[in-house]
Parts: C-alpha cells; structure tokens; sequence
C-alpha cells in the first residue's frame, strides 16, 4: 500500500469515529426527551434502554458473518448511514412502537459499525506497523464531546428532537458517504520471520474463546467502569458529596475531556513503553480514581478521582482491540467481532450493578466495585504481552510502511 492511501484510509476511518461519538452522544444524552416525547413511563424505560445494547450485540456477531461474504470497508460503508437513519427516525417519530422500531435498529446497526471501524482500525495499525488505534478513539471521544454539547444546545433551547438532529445527520451522512471512498482493508498478518511472533500465536487456526476470554473480561470490566460515570456521576456528586446540580453535571464532562488527552497521547506511549506497562498504568490509575471517587469528602475531590478514570479507563479498550488483532492475526475480524460483544455487555451490566449496590447499600460502597474489577485488569495483563515484540518497550519494528 502506498503511504497516501494509508493517510487518507486513516483519515476517512478517524472521520467515521468521530461521527459515531456524535451520533451516540446525542442518543444518550438525549434519553429525558425521547421519554417525554414518547410518553414512555419509568418503569419502562430500563426495558427500551436495555434494548440497545443487546441488540448492538446482536448485531457484532452478525458482523462476524457478514465480513466473510464481504470486506469489512463494505459493510461499514453501509452501516453507517443506518446508524445515522436510525437516529433520525428516533427523532421524528411519535408512538410507542416507533421508538421501538428506531432504537432497536439503532441498537443493531451500532454493533456492526463499532465491529467494522475496529477492524479497519487494527489493519490499519498492522500495516503502519507502530500503534495507532488510541488515535481513533481519540477521535470517537471528540465527536463525544461535540455531540454532548449539540445536545446541550437542543435542551437549552428546547428544540425538538427532530430539529436537533436533523441538520447533524444532513451534515455527517454525505461526509461519512464520501470519506467511506477511502477505506483501507487490511490483509492477513504476516508471520514476522525474524521472531514468528504471530504465527506462534495463533497461527492461522480459528478464533478459540477459551484464549479470547481473558480480553473478554477485560473489555468487560473497562465498560462497567465507564457506564458509572456516565450514568451514576451526577447523581453521585449531587446526593452523596452534596454539590449544586449546576456542577453535578461537570464531572462527565471532565471525563469526556481527559478520555480524549489521555487517547491523543496514548498511541506514544504504547511505542514507548509498549502496551502491558500502559495497560497497567491505566488500570491503577482508573482504580485510583474510584478509590478517591469513594472516599471523597466533598464534590471538588470526587472530581478529582472521576479526572483520574478519565486518564485510566481511556486507554484499556482501545489496547485490548489491538491485543485480539495481535492474537489472532490470521482472524482478526472474527475475534474483533466477539470482543466487541463485551463492550455491551459491561454496558448493559455495570449501571444496573452500581444502582442496585448503592441503592440496597450505599453509593459509595457500590463505586468499590467497579474499582475492583477494573483492578482485575492486573491479572491479565499478560494478555496484552506482545505489544512489546513489535511496538513497545523502545523497540518498534514496522512491518509495512512509517508513514505520518
């Protein structure tokens, strides 16, 4: 591949992050409208929110299948749009059933985008030979952060759903139509004759769980952390460390920001030290984070500790993509797809987990778990172990091209 379609398939791959962070933001900071507008009561709404992720679910391993008919920049060129449709459908509608409609499709069409873009983002990294995929999702974090604050817009002026949306989906549907020219597929790793690092791996044999597990946990933990922020830290900060619900409203932003630093500068320190050391860091730190969350006395300490989970948590999930790229890089896309599967399920399991404890027990005790489990990402750290052949540890190898 020449160094100008790598550039371009990065940059057209980076564009599609950024409009994913976009449209999932203006979802899910949007939840109060959609339940007014549709009249869905709170008992029910667990059961539509809940939805979302088990369809996205369903919808990576569906893209497990589909990648073997077609390549993966196919199907994300065509998913995309979905997702952006859905969205717009959400908005426009008025019954019950519409909502339904639009969110499960949404849910569905979310799953396979995030299994395509991880994809083409490991190719991506395998033929630049060095560590790139925290810059993608640096990207996502960005569109985050854009999306928070066109939602923030809508509610401030009290736009309809549809008047907020639509004119975000006009303008990322024909850039992310045209910037899908560009895509780069990625072929089969190449066994590195001088270690046969990756063919001692895996070696071309199917994805077996029993090895993808332990990056299963780990994403899965890395999720549970990150739905308590973004559902439990404005309560928390308002309930339990008595803040004004002006400032409660700070510490997701505050984490949206550090994700995205954290991600921008992530990529060199995988080069520089190599994935297992940055992993590690990150899982302390995040566990750090939570411990100060816990014991804060007041709201400028807990902001504090959600400052750290920002720095910790951002850079497990991109790495753990890129463990299972390393794994098995005879099926790359497989693994990515079945790994995907756990980012829902911490999703879908960590806001109930943190809501039940804190509501059985106390907030405070209920934010020791996540910090636990996120510490658990000690014990498989290994699994990100060869990193440190290929890219890490100030031994960086390209295997294709350096390009910028």
């Amino acid at each position: 591949m020449t160094d100008a379609r790598l550039r371009r398939g990065r940059a057209s791959l980076a564009l599609s992050f950024c409009a994913q962070g976009i449209a999932f933001a203006l979802l899910v900071t949007r939840i109060p409208a959609i339940q007014d507008q549709y009249g869905i009561s709170d008992g029910l709404l667990p059961a539509f929110l809940a939805g979302v992720p088990i369809l996205a679910g369903v919808g990576s391993v569906t893209t497990e299948h589909l990648v073997k008919r077609v390549a993966p920049s196919v199907a994300l060129r065509w998913v995309q749009p979905l997702v952006l449709l859905a969205l717009l459908g959400v908005a426009a509608g008025d019954r019950m059933w519409q909502a339904a409609v639009s969110l499960a499709a949404f849910g569905l069409a979310v799953g396979g985008l995030d299994a395509c873009m991880n994809m083409l983002g490991i190719s991506l990294q395998r033929a630049y030979g060095r560590s790139i995929i925290l810059g993608f999702h640096a990207a996502f974090s960005l569109g985050g952060i854009v999306g928070a604050s066109l939602a923030w817009v809508g509610a401030h002026w009290d736009l309809s759903l549809l008047v907020s949306y639509l004119p975000v989906v006009l303008v990322l549907l024909p850039l992310c139509l045209a910037g899908s020219r560009w895509y780069v597929d990625g072929e089969a790793a190449a066994v590195a004759p001088e270690t046969g690092t990756e063919s001692d791996v895996a070696g071309g044999k199917p994805v077996a769980f029993r090895l993808l597990l332990p990056l299963c946990l780990v994403m899965a933990f890395a999720y549970i952390g990150d739905s308590t922020v973004s559902n439990w830290s404005a309560k928390y900060l308002q309930d339990v460390l008595g803040s004004s619900e002006q400032l409660s409203t700070v510490p997701y932003n505050v984490y949206m920001v550090t994700t995205l630093l954290g991600r921008a500068a992530g990529d060199h320190g995988v080069r520089r030290f190599g994935a297992v050391a940055v992993v590690r860091a990150g899982a302390v730190l995040a566990s750090a984070g939570f411990a100060v969350v816990a014991v804060a006395p007041g709201p400028w300490v807990g902001m504090l500790g959600f400052t750290m989970l920002g720095f910790g948590l951002c850079v497990i999930v991109p790495q753990t993509y890129a463990a299972a790229g390393r794994l098995f890089p005879h099926a790359s896309d497989a693994a990515i797809a079945r790994l995907n599967v756990f980012n829902y399920v911490g999703y879908l399991f960590g806001s109930p987990l943190v809501g039940g404890i804190g509501g059985a027990w106390s907030y405070r005790g209920a934010m020791l778990i996540p910090m636990v489990l996120v510490l658990l990402t000690l014990v498989y750290a290994r699994s990100f172990g060869a990193e440190g052949a290929r890219y890490g540890g100030g031994h960086e190898r390209p295997r294709t091209v350096d390009v910028g």
